[in-house]
C-alpha cells in the first residue's frame, strides 16, 4: 500500500489546488483552492475557455460580482470530482472589513446554492484576522461553514476555537520558511526536520489543545515544502496538499506511522482571548505577524491580477 493510501487510513486527504483535472487520480475528498491557485489554473490553455465562457456569461456585471461566478464555477467543477467539500476564498482585499466579508460569503454561498450545491459542501475561506474570525463566527451561526485560513499563531487557532468555525488551516510551510530565513546560515535542515520542524510544532500543538478542551473546529494542516512534514502530521484531521506531493506520496510504499492522536495529545492548558488579547499575542509573535502580513499582501496582489484578467477576457 502506498504511502498516500496509508495516510487516508487516519488523515482525511484535501488537495491543495485549482486544476480540478488533476484530481482525480489521487481520490482526495474535499479540495481547497485559493486566488493564487484560480489565477494560475485560469491562465492554463486547459481553462482559459472556462474562464472566457463564465466572464462572457455575466458581462456587464460589477467585476466582483463576477470574480464569484468565477471562483463558484472552479469550485463546481471541482465538486464533480471529489465527494465531499470545496473551500472558496473570500477576497484578500477584504481581510480587514468584516461587513464586506460577510456580504461576499453569502454571495458565494447563494451562488453555489443556486447552482444545486448544497452549503455542507462548501467551506467559505477567510483569512485568521480578527475580523476574519468575527465575521466567520456569524457565518456560522447561519450555517455557512468557515475554512479560516493564513494561520500562524496559537491566539489565531484559539480565537478561532472560541468562534466555533468549522476547520482551520495553518501554514506550515509558511511557518517554515520563516524560521528557515531568521536563522541563516546556523539553520540544521536535518535537526529541524520531522516532528522538530516549526510548522509541524504548531500544528501539533494546535491538535493538542483542540483535542483537549473538546475543541470541535477541524485542525487541517496546510502550505507543505516536502513530504516529511506531512509524515509528521499523519494523523492531523486534514492535510490539504499539492499535487505534486501527493504524487511522491503515491509512489512510495514505505510505511507511515500515524503520529498525531487524540489520546497521545500533550496537555496545554486553557486560554481565553478577547479581541485586545488576541491583537497583544499576535504582535507578540513576530513569525505571525510578518507572514499573516505577507500572506493577504500576496494574495491580494493575485486577486488583482486576477481581476485584470477577467476585464481583458
Amino acid at each position: 500500500m502506498n504511502q498516500l493510501d496509508q495516510l487516508k487510513a487516519f488523515t482525511t486527504v484535501v488537495a491543495d489546488t485549482g486544476n480540478f483535472l488533476q484530481l482525480a487520480q489521487f481520490a482526495p475528498r474535499d479540495a481547497t483552492t485559493n486566488p493564487s491557485l484560480i489565477l494560475k489554473a485560469v491562465q492554463s490553455p486547459d481553462y482559459a475557455p472556462l474562464l472566457k465562457e463564465t466572464v462572457n456569461a455575466h458581462r456587464g456585471k460589477p467585476l466582483d460580482e463576477i470574480v464569484d461566478h468565477v471562483l463558484v464555477r472552479f469550485g463546481l467543477e471541482i465538486l464533480k470530482v471529489v465527494p465531499g467539500r470545496v473551500s472558496t476564498e473570500v477576497d484578500a482585499r477584504l481581510s480587514f472589513d468584516k461587513v464586506g466579508s460577510l456580504a461576499r460569503a453569502r454571495r458565494i454561498i447563494a451562488l453555489y446554492e443556486a447552482a444545486g450545491i448544497k452549503r455542507e459542501r462548501v467551506l467559505i475561506k477567510l483569512a485568521s484576522t480578527w475580523e476574519g474570525i468575527q465575521a466567520a463566527a456569524e457565518l456560522e451561526r447561519e450555517g455557512i461553514h468557515c475554512n479560516l485560513t493564513l494561520l500562524f499563531a496559537f491566539a489565531q487557532a484559539v480565537a478561532c476555537g472560541e468562534a466555533k468555525v468549522q476547520l482551520i488551516s495553518p501554514f506550515v510551510g509558511r511557518i517554515y520558511d520563516w524560521y528557515k530565513k531568521s536563522a541563516g546560515a546556523s539553520w540544521d535542515e536535518v535537526r529541524e526536520a520531522g516532528v522538530n520542524d516549526p510548522g509541524v510544532k504548531s500544528v501539533t500543538q494546535i491538535y493538542a489543545y483542540f483535542k483537549q478542551h473538546g475543541i470541535r473546529t477541524e485542525v487541517m494542516g496546510a502550505s507543505f515544502r516536502n513530504i516529511g512534514q506531512i509524515q509528521a502530521l499523519a494523523g492531523c484531521d486534514l492535510l490539504t496538499i499539492s499535487p505534486d506531493l501527493l504524487a511522491q506520496l503515491q509512489a512510495s510504499d514505505a510505511k507511515l506511522e500515524r503520529v498525531l492522536d487524540p489520546a497521545k495529545a500533550a496537555a496545554v492548558p486553557a486560554v481565553h482571548l478577547d479581541e485586545a488579547a488576541f491583537r497583544f499575542a499576535l504582535n507578540e509573535d513576530a513569525m505571525a505577524t510578518e507572514k499573516l502580513a505577507e500572506g493577504i499582501r500576496l494574495f491580494a496582489i493575485d486577486a488583482g491580477k486576477l481581476d485584470k484578467l477577467i476585464q481583458e477576457a
